[in-house]
């Protein structure tokens, strides 16, 4: 077990010598927006105009730090430590007391001792990238007022942004106060303004009391925690470059689909469905082959690339000669689905056939035609992905795309036909997929998108006709339950709906609610309804067996 430590530590000697504090290169930047800096700043001064000596806390930090010594990693506090230390240099630079700005400066900066060999040093130490910029436009005595000079545009990274933002904010406010007041908060800081440092020597005991604190700071993911393992197992060359790459690439997805990314992983390497949560299964499934020897390996072989096949995937944007149109326009479909389970095969795809766009566009038809038809026959979660972890242990085996887990059953055609020939309208989350997917064959545009803000499934023969209404007369009362929620009777429109205009008769819908201000030119599917000049059970029988034809073809039905 190891040992636990936590109390409550003054401001004062949390920036002493009692703590070098460092912020790991797997933490996440400095993010603080100028609108937390400056609630810290207004807490403080109304805490201060309360004029009371109650102690104020500040909330928690989470360290790893051996007893005894000054070295500590920031699990959980960076953000505030980080702009405690751009307030106190803010104070240090704006007071005409010679003796309070050296008091203020040692609280920013270790002062050394010539005695011991002991260099200067800042008492925060930030990550690789920004540690050199935080020092010596904010540690150094005097920078603040450099720092404000500085164009925002010309900063390499968002989080020197965050601090040229956050020191201009705060700076703004202090300047208005008198020396007086500004006294008054430096020694109420230094007096009765408090931390709970929780400290203990080892980093996974550090992140289980983090992950349980409901803390103010910014949460570590199990992302961050593989990557502490990545760059603690490299020397410091190496480290440097592979944490920057890891960030880059951190940077390009954000943070929520850089975390996606590692769920997938995880499927591609493992090639089965998960049975514990990530932070568990992956180091066992995945990191610790790459532990210790080919940690950089990791970086360059897997989160890089991968990481671009990720994005490739998202936004459409695979590039090649001839034959990338085809491709996105296969991963835009995908993207309709309601689950990303497809994801890791498209991942490995790309990873191990991007130069060959043919083969990328046969295998991700076959994909699509699998996915569609368990998103059709609403396929739960477990056989689902048991279905994709197969298809991975078959393209691992080379087994390419005579993968049998690629290809539908004879039972699972049939059932896919048969959902798609049914009341379609009433299973509200694949009738709008397969009604585009429809719209893009009978337009001739393969993977279009639409600007639409919003896109809704009408019927023609409306579910409930006002009495005395024509399509009363047109169909029976049986008629209307065989044909009303099928595919041949439904069309999109670019609109809300509108529950008195849908009972219109067919002449009139057409000139009322399907065209009309908003217009129905960017569907086909529509457009071709309005060529008719009667809907009645014979067109919609027709239309029926066209467009139930035209989904059979294309996903050889």
């Amino acid at each position: 077990m190891q040992q636990l430590e936590a109390q409550e530590v003054s401001l004062h000697k949390v920036f002493s010598s009692d703590y070098d504090f460092r912020i790991p290169d797997y933490q996440r930047p400095y993010a603080w927006d100028t609108e937390q800096a400056v609630q810290l700043l207004t807490d403080l001064a109304e805490s201060l105009d309360r004029g009371t000596d109650e102690p104020y806390f500040l909330g928690s930090v989470v360290l790893v730090k051996a007893k005894g010594g000054a070295p500590a990693d920031v699990i959980d506090g960076q953000q505030r430590l980080t702009t405690l230390t751009i307030l106190l240099a803010l104070l240090r630079d704006l007071t005409e007391d010679a003796e309070l700005r050296s008091d203020l400066d040692r609280l920013v900066t270790e002062p050394g001792n010539k005695v011991r060999r002991l260099a200067p040093k800042p008492r925060l130490t930030l990550r690789h990238r920004d540690a050199g910029f935080f020092a010596e436009y904010v540690q150094t005595k005097g920078a603040t007022d450099q720092l404000r000079s500085l164009g925002e545009d010309a900063l390499p990274t968002d989080a020197q942004k965050a601090v040229l933002r956050n020191a201009t904010a705060l700076h703004e406010l202090l300047r208005t106060w008198t020396e007086d007041r500004r006294l008054d908060l430096v020694q109420m800081l230094g007096e009765r303004t408090f931390l709970v440092v929780v400290s203990t020597p080892d980093l996974d005991s550090a992140h289980r009391i983090f992950s349980v604190m409901n803390s103010r700071g910014m949460d570590l993911s199990p992302t961050d925690i593989f990557k502490s393992h990545i760059i603690g197992a490299l020397d410091a060359t190496a480290s440097e470059e592979c944490a920057r790459k890891w960030e880059d690439a951190e940077e390009a997805l954000g943070r929520d689909d850089f975390a996606d990314l590692f769920l997938h992983l995880r499927m591609v390497f493992a090639m089965r469905r998960a049975e514990r949560e990530l932070l568990k299964e992956f180091p066992e499934q995945v990191l610790n082959a790459y532990l210790p020897g080919k940690a950089d390996s990791f970086v360059n072989d897997v989160v890089v690339p991968y990481a671009d096949a990720y994005a490739q995937i998202r936004d459409g944007g695979y590039v090649a000669a001839s034959g990338a149109e085809q491709v996105n326009a296969w991963f835009r479909r995908l993207q309709q689905i309601d689950n990303n389970d497809w994801r890791p095969a498209a991942l490995w795809a790309l990873r191990n056939h991007g130069g060959d766009p043919a083969w990328l566009d046969s295998f991700l038809c076959a994909l699509e035609r699998l996915t569609a038809s368990m998103f059709l026959r609403r396929v739960y979660t477990t056989p689902r992905v048991t279905r994709h972890a197969d298809l991975l242990r078959e393209l691992d085996a080379g087994l390419g795309l005579e993968a049998p887990s690629l290809a539908l059953t004879d039972a699972e055609r049939a059932e896919t036909l048969a959902r798609l020939d049914g009341d379609l309208y009433l299973v509200t989350r694949t009738r709008k997929y397969v009604l585009l997917r429809l719209d893009e064959m009978l337009a001739g545009r393969p993977g279009v998108s639409y600007d639409h803000g919003l896109i809704t499934v009408e019927h023609v023969l409306p579910q409930n006709p006002k009495q005395g209404s024509q399509w009363l007369s047109t169909f029976t009362d049986e008629q209307r339950g065989e044909w009303t929620h099928r595919l041949g009777n439904l069309v999109l429109l670019s609109r809300s709906k509108n529950s008195y205009a849908q009972n219109y008769d067919f002449t009139e819908k057409k000139t009322k609610y399907f065209t009309g201000k908003h217009g129905v030119s960017t569907f086909a599917l529509t457009s071709q309804v309005l060529q008719h000049d009667s809907w009645a059970p014979d067109q919609l029988r027709k239309r029926q067996h066209r467009l139930l034809g035209l989904l059979a073809d294309e996903w050889n039905l």
